[in-house]
């Protein structure tokens, strides 16, 4: 059974990565493996309604987190409140705009998380980059500093949170542990991009070229708007602790408060200009083919959990390598491949606290090398998946331009920490 699993997963992960020659929307594939995979798994198995309902309700969580983040993202971009940031980036020059853009969004992911951020910031891309390559290339940056800046804090990454909540970190140590080589993470690709693209001037899209067509939006309501936005996405963890519910149930209240805010302060506008300003408008504007590729790829890495096929590669590796650095180095590596959630919560199997407490250098290089890993190719984490579906993103293109300097972030992060972790 396990064999045919594989095949079947690999042969719709090719499918994904060729979306563009077979000229095949990669949501279809993720579909299609998905329900093939379940199929074959219910076959050999029988009755797996409780692991099928207990994946979608996991997944669910996500998609309405997802729906909701690209709404309330949506609905500040319709009142253009993004031109809050994008009105005070005047740099003509590439690699200058790609430092301001990874810090911002390095920091902005340890307070959010790297998914919420990356949609943020490719609306601002889009309001500062016209030509489509350079848009594309700012996308690749933008998922290396999410995913960074998601790694050393426990609210930035799902991953760091699971470790967070199970006991195997705790958060001040983590920071401490992990800002370092998470930083280096972001800062390497830069540092190698600067000398590439020295020299390299942008072209900012028309601002006014659709004026007519939009309904008026005064300065006072674009600062409302982007604020309210901004400072809702940053209430969800807070929430989140005081209640202990998932953040989808924060980021669909904070949906909720700013569909109110946005309705009352265009209480006095005709119907035409409140409904291109209205949440309805917005919901609108949401890529749904991306939202279904998310949940088939979601669906398909389930079966992997389900059936022990990836706790049975950690065990693998656990006996042929031995060494816990170069393991969890090799599960960064495999996070590029498969959904980063699975394998650490695999390894929390796998190693007992008893023989790794809490804060040991297992678990804290686990958070680092999980969060960051993913970045290395464009499906391994949530950040990438969602650049992919906003922006269009061709898997091989991602390889060719983005990979590399994922790659070298991640390994130079990981030699930081061994060095920090061995000197110390």
């Amino acid at each position: 059974m396990n064999t045919l699993l594989i095949v079947i997963f690999i042969t719709a992960y090719a499918a994904i990565a060729f979306e563009y020659p077979l000229k095949v929307n990669k949501g279809a594939p993720a579909l299609v493996g998905a329900g093939l995979l379940w199929t074959v798994y219910a076959a050999f198995t029988g009755h797996v309604e409780e692991q099928l309902n207990e994946s979608i309700s996991g997944i669910a969580q996500i998609i309405f987190f997802l729906m909701g983040a690209m709404t309330i993202v949506e609905l500040v971009d319709t009142h253009d409140g993004f031109d809050v940031i994008t009105d005070r980036i005047t740099t003509r020059k590439l690699t200058t705009l790609l430092w301001l853009i990874s810090f911002i969004t390095f920091f902005l992911s340890a307070v959010l998380d790297n998914l919420t951020t990356t949609i943020v910031m490719l609306s601002v891309n889009r309001r500062l980059l016209m030509r489509k390559e350079d848009r594309l290339f700012a996308a690749g940056i933008v998922v290396i500093a999410a995913n960074a800046g998601g790694a050393w804090s426990p609210l930035g990454d799902v991953t760091t949170t699971m470790l967070w909540i199970g006991g195997q970190i705790t958060a001040l140590k983590v920071v401490k542990g992990l800002f370092i080589p998470s930083l280096v993470n972001m800062l390497v690709p830069l540092v190698v991009v600067s000398y590439m693209y020295r020299g390299h001037v942008i072209a900012s899209p028309e601002k006014n070229g659709d004026k007519n067509d939009k309904p008026i939006i005064s300065s006072f309501e674009k600062v409302f708007m982007f604020f309210a936005g901004i400072g809702l996405f940053c209430a969800v963890p807070i929430f989140k602790t005081l209640t202990n519910l998932p953040p989808f149930m924060g980021v669909l209240l904070a949906l909720g408060l700013l569909w109110i805010a946005g309705e009352l302060i265009h209480v006095k506008k005709n119907e035409s200009d409140k409904h291109d300003l209205s949440l309805a408008f917005a919901l609108q504007r949401i890529d749904l083919s991306s939202i279904v590729f998310f949940i088939g790829i979601l669906l398909a890495v389930a079966t992997l959990e389900h059936s022990h096929i990836l706790a049975s590669l950690a065990q693998w590796l656990d006996r042929t390598i031995g060494n816990q650095a170069v393991i969890v180095s090799v599960f960064g590596l495999a996070s590029a491949i498969v959904d980063n959630v699975p394998l650490v919560a695999a390894s929390m199997g796998m190693y007992p606290l008893a023989q790794f407490p809490t804060d040991s250098f297992l678990w804290e290089f686990m958070a680092y090398a999980a969060g960051t890993g993913g970045s290395i190719l464009i499906i391994g984490s949530a950040a990438g998946v969602a650049a992919m579906g906003i922006e269009k993103i061709e898997f091989f293109w991602y390889v060719r331009k983005i990979s590399f300097l994922a790659l070298i972030g991640y390994a130079s992060g990981a030699v930081i920490y061994i060095f920090t972790v061995v000197s110390g």
